[in-house]
């Protein structure tokens, strides 16, 4: 294995940017060739996974990528096969899919809250490896992260979320409760490993304890599974404007914002 680059703070975003305009060259790729990409993102509360979403969909087209964060079931979704509302979401050709927090909440939250019964959670955990194996060879490419935080990191982005009034929505009561049951939950995520973490669908653990560095590990990772190429783009030329006779309309005929800013 490589020596780890060491990146000074202010080299921080610079290879980020790099990393995103590869995403870029990927998800070009994707389109081309109809590959159809799933990515899961798990971890304990405030391992940064949303934060590493952003991250890799902040310069990808929209259209083409999908954020999937699913709240709580309703009424009817509980009645519904486990993992029928997941599936809906899965990918089409040429289409990337990000799941932030997946099926995987059986075997996490709703296990150590009581919110599935024995033997919800044990045929999740005989199903799912099936299930992805399913997938995988459907043609989909499967990829399912878990960002690692110890238990002091935790407990300071807490305190953070806690202190910063933008911050402060991220924290639910359900996030209180996981830092409440530390160990019901690792032996929680241990369990969950020892079922799905296989050869067909392994399970990639990233050390989120600096969030920045995470992200470009995490990205520099996805980029690497992903077998893409470059893909060659016709030339574009801007075609000539229209020459025909043409008059604003006066500025205050139309509602214009308030400038509240201006350069200064």
């Amino acid at each position: 294995m490589d020596e780890p680059i060491r990146l000074a703070r202010a080299d921080h975003e610079a290879e980020l940017a790099r990393l995103q305009t590869e995403l870029v060259r990927m998800q070009e790729w994707i389109v081309a060739t109809g590959h159809r990409l799933v990515v899961l993102f798990e971890g304990r509360d405030t391992a940064g996974k949303g934060g590493a979403i952003q991250r890799i969909a902040a310069r990808l087209n929209p259209r083409t990528c999908r954020v999937v964060a699913l709240g709580v079931p309703t009424d009817r979704e509980r009645t519904q096969w486990y993992f029928q509302r997941y599936i809906t979401h899965l990918p089409a050709a040429g289409e990337i899919v990000l799941f932030d927090r997946s099926w995987y909440n059986r075997a996490g939250v709703e296990r150590v809250m009581g919110f599935c019964t024995d033997d919800e959670y044990t045929e999740f955990l005989r199903t799912c490896p099936h299930l992805e194996a399913e997938l995988i060879r459907s043609g989909i490419q499967l990829v399912k992260y878990w960002l690692s935080v110890s238990d002091a990191e935790q407990e300071r982005r807490f305190q953070a979320r806690i202190d910063d009034p933008a911050k402060r929505w991220k924290l639910s009561p359900m996030d209180l409760q996981a830092r409440a049951r530390w160990v019901d939950y690792a032996e929680a995520k241990d369990a969950m490993f020892a079922a799905t973490d296989t050869d067909t669908s392994p399970w990639f653990v990233v050390d989120a304890e600096d969030k920045r560095i995470a992200r470009l590990n995490l990205i520099s990772h996805l980029l690497s599974l992903v077998p893409y190429e470059p893909i060659e783009h016709a030339p574009l030329e801007l075609p000539p404007r229209q020459k025909r006779a043409y008059e604003r309309p006066p500025v205050d005929a139309q509602r214009r914002i308030p400038e509240r800013y201006t350069r200064a």
